[in-house]
């Protein structure tokens, strides 16, 4: 994939950031939000007070194209050495390799801060994140059937892991 670009997430990269997200909060059953979030809302699910926890902003050529996040599992110190992933990129930037390359770097990132454990929470009819998350080594752990509700529709979450140390 030629001239990839990651970068840490600014508070001035929360318009685009927020424009991806909404297009699956108003499209598609990848995020259980149902209503579109205001730029303070998006801030708190992507901008971390601790130093582990992590966006970077994806950029092929010049233009923004997705994001990747790592952020706490639960809160509490049994768990410091796990942490969740996420993905989101512009439609019609999916397919390309994009999402193998950021699962890349934010693996990188996370074993740099001595994280043991990623997981991957994705809506079971999300063939395409599943797909992604499979290829690259992860395993899925967990299947919760109809725990979400969107669109007129009960929906599953299956989790994904991967020990990356």
């Amino acid at each position: 994939m030629d001239n990839i670009l990651f970068t840490e997430l600014t508070v001035e990269h929360l318009p685009a950031v927020l424009d991806i997200y909404s297009y699956y909060v108003l499209h598609s059953t990848a995020t259980f939000h149902a209503h579109a979030l205001s730029l303070e809302e998006m801030k708190d699910l992507v901008i971390f007070e601790n130093p582990v926890y992590r966006t970077f902003v994806i950029f092929q050529d010049e233009s923004l194209c997705g994001y990747v996040l790592l952020t706490q599992f639960k809160k509490r110190e049994a768990y410091d050495g796990t942490a969740e992933v996420t993905i989101y990129l512009k439609d019609g930037f999916t397919g390309k390799g994009i999402g193998s390359l950021a699962l890349d770097l934010i693996e990188e990132y996370a074993s740099s801060k001595e994280l043991h454990v990623l997981l991957a929470t994705i809506c079971g009819e999300n063939s395409a994140s599943v797909g992604l998350f499979e290829k690259c080594g992860y395993a899925r752990c967990a299947h919760y059937e109809e725990v979400g509700k969107k669109f007129g529709k009960s929906l599953d979450v299956v989790v994904y892991q991967k020990i990356i140390d």
